[in-house]
């Protein structure tokens, strides 16, 4: 599953994208360390790198999650975006999450791999909404949300712990109703 923009491309992760996403995951650790849950287990090795993508590859063949890879077109990996939390029957919705490099942070990237993101779920994985929650100290974030075609729903507080701390969350969504044909 792969789809190319005018500037990333989006494809999901394989396992022989292990060391170049440890070494997006060990340059970016600091930056992003107030924005993600703790991890049980850092991802500080390669072993430890490839366990979780064995569990993203399993994941998406099971239809739990779909981890993508945000490509630069010259095929290096600038980021992660991930479809969550899927759910089928009557609601057909997932939740994204999405980091970019903090080098190619404020360049419109992270709002262009979202609108790819939200395409392939719609057309290939046959979602009918995509939401997410963000931080309201995260206005980087919601501007790439909101360039990305999602609209704000309301706030959701103490929604999920990042860093440890119960954070209040600034909900948003997309259906395929909101996406031009």
């Amino acid at each position: 599953m792969r789809r190319e923009g005018a500037e990333v491309y989006v494809r999901l992760l394989e396992m022989t994208d292990a060391e170049e996403l440890l070494g997006l995951r060990r340059r970016n650790a600091d930056f992003l360390l107030p924005w993600e849950p703790r991890r049980a287990e850092p991802d500080s090795t390669l072993e430890v790198q490839e366990a979780q993508l064995r569990y993203m590859v399993e994941s998406a063949a099971l239809d739990r999650s779909y981890h993508f890879g945000i490509f630069m077109l010259d095929d290096k990996m600038v980021g992660t975006i991930t479809l969550s939390n899927v759910s089928r029957g009557s609601w057909q919705n997932a939740t994204i999450g999405y980091f970019v490099d903090e080098a190619h942070n404020g360049k419109g990237l992270a709002s262009e791999a979202i609108r790819l993101v939200v395409r392939l779920a719609f057309s290939e994985i046959g979602l009918h909404r995509v939401q997410a929650g963000v931080m309201p100290r995260n206005p980087a974030s919601m501007r790439a949300l909101e360039k990305a075609g999602f609209r704000r729903e309301g706030v959701s507080p103490h929604y999920l712990q990042i860093a440890g701390v119960w954070e209040d969350h600034v909900m948003f969504a997309i259906t395929q109703e909101d996406t031009a044909p």
